[in-house]
Order: structure tokens, then C-alpha cells, then sequence
């Protein structure tokens, strides 16, 4: 009975190294969360920040609830949407999901003739 505690106390690893050895796999885990939903959560919504932002007059946007409409005027922090003919719908800028067709800057005419 003597020995086989004995042969126990020596192969269990000492309080510090015990410690580390339990935490690693709660270490792992959080790691493998991180990679895997929040960094590309991080990532859409900068891309949906920088959509936002970019967001002029003439864009065709798909709006959270489905409805699809062209921007009419662009402000700070909402965005009229005609949804129809004569029909005009102010919108918070983050509840536009996708913009369909982006409109073409207008081209510079520097050239002298």
C-alpha cells in the first residue's frame, strides 16, 4: 500500500507544472474560437464599414429587409433610398446589406486640345 502511493507522488507533475499542463487546453480552445468565428466576424464588418462609407448617389442597395432601391442622398449617418417612383425612404446606413451597382465617377478631362 506504502509503494503504491509513493510510485503515485512521483509521477504526478509538481503545483506549477500542473497548472500549466490543465490551462493548455483551455488556451487551445480559445485560439481556435478566435480563428475561426470571431477574426472573420472582424473582418465582414470592416468590409461592410468601408461599403458603408463608400456609399454614393446612384447606387443600386439592397436593404436588410430585402427591399432594393437607388440612392438618392447621402448623409452622415442615414441614406434616402428611392424604392419606387416618387417614393423615397430615409434609412440608417448600416442597415443596408449589399450595394448591387456601383455608379462610375464621372472621368476627369484634363487633356488640353
Amino acid at each position: 500500500m506504502i509503494t503504491t502511493s509513493l510510485l503515485a507522488a512521483a509521477a504526478a507533475p509538481s503545483g506549477g507544472a500542473s497548472f500549466f499542463i490543465q490551462t493548455i487546453p483551455l488556451v487551445l480552445v480559445f485560439v481556435i474560437f478566435y480563428m475561426l468565428l470571431i477574426r472573420p466576424q472582424q473582418k465582414r464588418m470592416k468590409q461592410h464599414q468601408q461599403m458603408v462609407s463608400t456609399l454614393k448617389r446612384g447606387d443600386t442597395v439592397v436593404l436588410s429587409s430585402g427591399v432594393i432601391g437607388k440612392v438618392s442622398k447621402v448623409d452622415d449617418a442615414e441614406v434616402a433610398v428611392d424604392i419606387a417612383p416618387s417614393v423615397s425612404v430615409k434609412v440608417v446606413k448600416s442597415m443596408i446589406s449589399e450595394v448591387r451597382n456601383r455608379t462610375e465617377p464621372a472621368a476627369a478631362n484634363d487633356a488640353k486640345s
